[in-house]
Parts: C-alpha cells; structure tokens; sequence
C-alpha cells in the first residue's frame, strides 16, 4: 500500500503545472478568455444569486415577502410623514413618487457596491477550496441586487398608476439608460473594489463613508432645480452634474416623476416654475459619455481584477 502510494505521488510530481481558467495577462485575449469562462459558469451563477437571496430571510416567517413589504412602507412614509404632515409636497409636487424614484435606483447602487466590495472575503471558504472564477462572487451580488430592484420598481410603478402619475410618452425611456448607466458603473466598482480589499481591509468602511456622502450628493431628497438656483451654473454645478449617479438619478426621475399631470400642474400654474427647469438641458449627452465611460471603466475594473485574483487564497 504504501509503495502504491509513494508511486502515486511520483507520477502526480511528474505532472507539468497547468494554469487554471486560462491565460488572462493579455488585454484582449485575456478580456476573451475571461468572458468565456464566465459564461460557461453561468449555471453556477444562478445558484450563487438564490443562495444569496435565501440568506438574507432565512428563518424569517415571511421570508422573501419582506423584500416587498419594505419598499411599500418605505413609500407610505415618504408620502404622508414628509410629504404632508412636514410640508415637503409644497416645494416639490407628489414628493413620495420623487423621492421614491431616486431611492429606487439609489438603492441598486448602494447594495451591488456594499454587498460586491465584501462578496470576496464572503466566499472565502469557497475560494479556498475549488477554482471558480473569482468573478462570480461580485456578480452574485449584482444578481440579488438586481431582483431586490425589480421588484422596487413594482412598486414604483403602482404607486405611479395609484396616485394617476403613470403617463405613457417617450420619457419613459429614460428609465433604460439611468438604469444601465447605474449597473454598470456600479459592477465595475463591485470587481474593482472586491479585489482592493482582500489587500486592505480598509476599503470596505471607505465605501461605507463614500455611500453615505454621495447619497447626498445626489439628488434624491432633493431637487436639481434647487442646486441650479443656488450655484447659477458655476463651475461647482458643472461638478456635480460630472456625478453619473446624479444624471442616472435625474433621467429616473424625468421619466417616473416629470410628466405626471399634477406635477405639471402645480409645477406650472401653482408655483409658476418651468418644469424644464427640474432636469439640466443637456441630459441625453451627459447620458450618453456616462454610458461609455462607465463601460470603459468597467472593462479596466475587470483587467485589474484579473491581475489581482491570483493570491486571493493566499490572503485571505
């Protein structure tokens, strides 16, 4: 037995080293390889993203039903405590489908780069045991993030036909590109972020602070009309419109908010304000260089991803 085994481990030693998942040092072939490898995972995937949703209910009475409970009460709130009972609903028209827009896709964002900057560290049992493509874990995050969001737009769109806000034009397909720019901007973030702190651990209470200070760097509780008024389009305001969050943000709302007929209403004739005024002029083209920036960014992210990824069971 023992002689069986020592020859074993002889062939075994004999055997040249192979690399796993395939060569990834080059920018484009590896970019290649790297995709290819992922999809021929994609069964895997899937079972990361449920197990990720069934962790977060286990052992909860109502289970998956709190993902929809809590966005509704969520609106409620915002509707009758801040919208009437503090006077919100005066300075900007149905407050509740405003704020509610921008918490909407503010809260995709805010979960895919909290949950994808520790989704490494997460799996690090799994990590150490099998080889997967270490992207899967940051994926899984958006995947759970991207379930928990449809079902925000649920009820985003059934407040909207509630309270009679639901028109069909054309600017409801603003909610594509807000939304696609916020997605990817956010998973390129998620690679890059995940694999920066397994180095330094610091990283993820860094994105806790930087998560709290955009949230009120965007307007979510507050309108774009109120910081053009106040900056008179200086060059402070040119920044903070150089924020992809703030013209995702702006282009959910032009879409879910601008064109309800009360909004246009009280807007116009109550306050006397253009409701051109709520939205910068040039939104479709800020739109559009965030949309290519963001998947720019999202390609370096995932390079330096790969570059990272090989002592990642080492270090954690």
């Amino acid at each position: 037995m023992v002689d069986i085994a020592r020859e074993r481990a002889a062939r075994l030693a004999a055997l040249p080293l192979e690399r796993i998942g395939g060569s990834y040092q080059s920018f484009l072939k590896g970019t290649r390889h790297a995709v290819r490898d992922l999809l021929g995972h994609r069964e895997l995937l899937g079972l990361l993203v449920r197990r990720e949703l069934k962790a977060r209910y286990k052992d909860s009475a109502l289970g998956f039903l709190w993902t929809l409970i809590r966005p509704i009460v969520m609106l409620l709130i915002y509707y009758f405590a801040i919208g009437y009972f503090l006077g919100a609903q005066r300075q900007i028209p149905m407050f509740a489908i405003f704020v509610f827009a921008g918490l909407t896709l503010w809260g995709l964002w805010s979960e895919v780069l909290t949950a994808g900057t520790m989704s490494i560290l997460t799996n690090a049992g799994l990590i150490k045991k099998v080889y997967v493509p270490r992207e899967l874990f940051p994926l899984a995050a958006v995947g759970s993030a991207l379930v928990n969001f449809g079902i925000q737009m649920i009820v985003l769109i059934g407040a909207m036909v509630v309270f009679g806000q639901f028109v069909f034009t054309w600017d409801l397909l603003y909610l594509l590109p807000g939304t696609l720019v916020i997605l990817v901007l956010a998973t390129a973030f998620s690679l890059l972020l995940s694999a920066l702190n397994v180095y330094l651990r610091d990283v993820q209470y860094l994105v806790e602070v930087s998560v709290l200070m955009l949230f009120w760097a965007s307007p979510i509780v507050y309108s774009y009309q109120m910081v053009h008024e106040a900056l008179k389009g200086n060059w402070i305001e040119q920044l903070y419109l150089a924020n992809p969050i703030t013209v995702s943000i702006l282009a959910f709302q032009k879409a879910a908010w601008l064109p309800g007929p009360s909004v246009q209403t009280q807007l116009s004739e109550d306050m006397g304000i253009d409701p051109a005024t709520f939205m910068p002029a040039d939104l479709d083209l800020r739109l559009a260089i965030m949309g290519i920036v963001s998947l720019l960014f999202l390609w370096f992210s995932h390079r330096v991803f790969l570059r990272l990824q090989g002592n990642f069971a080492q270090e954690i």
